[in-house]
């Protein structure tokens, strides 16, 4: 090989060898986990957004309300329940892709979502299950 071949493939390795060692230094002095990129733990899936993200079962007798929060999620699986809602409008079956207004029957096995936290959400005709998704208080 000749002396420029040889002193080509000296630099092109010596170049690639710095890359590599910018590359590995930016890594591993990388601040991971700070305010723009937070770091979360499986601790925290599994014992904060789990728990959020799942349904609850409630159970009601009849005349019982149930007052969601802005964003609840509501599926009736048994009984009979009325809607409570209010002038601006009622709970957005998902299921049937329609609003359901004020003392309108709740669909058994239809997802319903409370768009606004304005007292919206259900009273029990008879002893219901629901299950529900979200904030809510039971009158």
């Amino acid at each position: 090989m000749k002396k420029a071949g040889i002193k080509k493939l000296v630099i092109s390795m010596f170049v690639i060898a710095a890359v590599l060692a910018t590359a590995g230094a930016v890594t591993m002095f990388a601040d991971p986990g700070d305010s723009s990129d937070p770091i979360i733990t499986l601790s925290y899936i599994e014992n904060i957004l789990k728990g959020e993200m799942s349904f609850k079962v409630v159970n009601m007798e009849k005349g019982q309300k149930l007052v969601c929060e802005q964003g609840t999620e509501l599926i009736l699986r048994m009984g009979k329940a009325t809607v409570n809602a209010t002038e601006k409008g009622g709970l957005a079956d998902v299921t049937a892709g329609y609003d359901l207004a004020d003392g309108e029957e709740m669909p058994a096995n239809h997802h319903l979502i409370v768009p606004v936290a304005d007292g919206r959400g259900i009273t029990a005709n008879n002893t219901v299950i629901v299950m529900v998704k979200g904030d809510y208080t039971l009158e």
